[in-house]
């Protein structure tokens, strides 16, 4: 997606904008010399993720932008009302404003405590809310306003609640903002759209729900900014109310899919990409066009999978063949599976002590992570027929505990898919 100049001399407010895909975004604006305010919470370098407000603002100017960094946690009005000041008083107003600061936890009810629920709420729900008010009055005066929202289509099908309800909840929230703003402001002629990605974008977030593994299934960052960047180029009296898809609107723009498939971080894997939560595909669908296995299994081995006590009784005797002191030391972590099927089962997997160990019954100290599939799941994701992440997201694999290490186990069921 070429640059074309018509964000020169913008202002454009990001929230979250210090990393990841507001980062990316910022960058997009600024190569047409567009003011960026970069509002975010992290001042000083994080042990673990990357990149401050500072460190973003110079890469800003760099790319031939203006930068205002402002230590913004969007939870907190005064801290966002003193952004939107520092910006009009700097930049002498806002065109635009994208609300990509989201906070995330996929776990289901009885595993959300509350502080996470509130923290979820307060920052995508509530805080996009907030910093949309805040900027509202300044957009009236703009010549072409936008309000674009990182969030999702609203997608009511019970499989994108079921496993991470607060979740959904508070990313919803986002989108109903949209929904209810377009039309609120339409006379005003602010645009207001969200944008959500089709696949997995490589980010602090995904590599935290899966593993370092995670660049091998996702896009950069710059292909949401590349579509925010025709989004935000776009007359707001004539694009408002709209949710799209980063693919989609930069194939309408004539990105043609050779570009598209440049966007994937290993473009070797292009076919194999992880679609995001809350697209309207069924999650069967997802199962068949993204498994790491393309051919259908054939009948036989269909009907072998549907005996799943001696399967899994198989898979536990192969893993225990596998152990092995290095194993347990890179994997630290206790794990139980609740297998549901003909015959019920609990089964223990410990990689946490000595050369490690396997077998029925409960884990013998508290597992890091417990694992609930039925018996022939369970075999598919052990015979390489299932990814773990394509099986978490779909609901076909329920995670209670730490989702970091249940992820783990990807590189052990691999070894072991040509050993069953």
């Amino acid at each position: 997606m070429i640059n074309t100049g018509k964000l020169a001399g913008r202002t454009i407010f990001i929230s979250g904008a210090s990393r990841g895909i507001g980062k990316a975004i910022a960058l997009k604006a600024a190569r047409d010399g567009a003011n960026v305010v970069i509002a975010a919470k992290t001042a000083e370098p994080h042990p673990k993720l990357p990149g401050t407000i500072y460190t973003a603002a110079k890469e800003v100017e760099e790319a031939g932008g203006q930068a205002l960094p402002c230590v913004v946690d969007i939870r907190e009005e005064s801290q966002v009302a003193a952004a939107v000041n520092q910006a009009v008083e700097r930049f002498g107003g806002i065109d635009i404003l994208v609300n990509n600061a989201s906070a995330i936890s996929l776990t289901g009810t009885t595993d959300t405590d509350m502080k996470r629920y509130d923290l979820m709420q307060n920052i995508n729900t509530r805080g996009t809310f907030l910093v949309s008010k805040m900027c509202i009055p300044h957009l009236k005066k703009s010549s072409n306003p936008h309000i674009l929202n990182l969030s999702p289509p609203l997608n009511l099908a019970p499989h994108w609640f079921q496993n991470h309800v607060a979740y959904t909840i508070a990313k919803y929230g986002m989108s109903m903002c949209v929904l209810g703003m377009a039309e609120e402001f339409r006379r005003d002629g602010i645009a207001v759209n969200a944008l959500w990605p089709k696949t997995a974008i490589l980010t602090a977030a995904i590599e935290m729900l899966t593993g370092k593994g995670s660049a091998r299934h996702s896009r950069k960052p710059e292909i949401v900014a590349d579509a925010a960047y025709a989004i935000l180029c776009k007359d707001a009296k004539n694009f408002t109310g709209q949710f799209v898809i980063d693919e989609d609107i930069l194939r309408a723009e004539g990105v043609s899919q050779v570009q598209i498939d440049q966007y994937a971080c290993e473009p070797s894997n292009k076919e194999n990409l992880m679609p995001d939560f809350f697209l309207d595909v069924n999650p069967d669908t997802i199962i068949s066009n993204h498994n790491v296995k393309v051919d259908k299994p054939k009948p036989k081995v269909e009907v072998k999978e549907e005996k799943p006590p001696t399967d899994v009784e198989h898979i536990f005797s192969a893993i225990q063949a596998n152990l092995n002191e290095e194993l347990v030391q890179k994997v630290q972590a206790m794990y139980q599976f609740n297998v549901t099927g003909p015959e019920e089962r609990t089964w223990f997997l410990d990689l946490k002590n000595g050369l490690g160990s396997c077998g029925k019954g409960k884990a013998p100290s508290t597992p890091d992570a417990t694992l609930a599939m039925s018996d022939v799941n369970f075999y598919k994701l052990f015979s390489g027929n299932l990814k773990p992440a394509a099986a978490f997201m779909t609901g076909k694999l329920k995670i209670h505990g730490d989702l970091k290490k249940a992820m783990k186990l990807e590189k052990l069921m691999g070894s072991l898919k040509t050993k069953l």
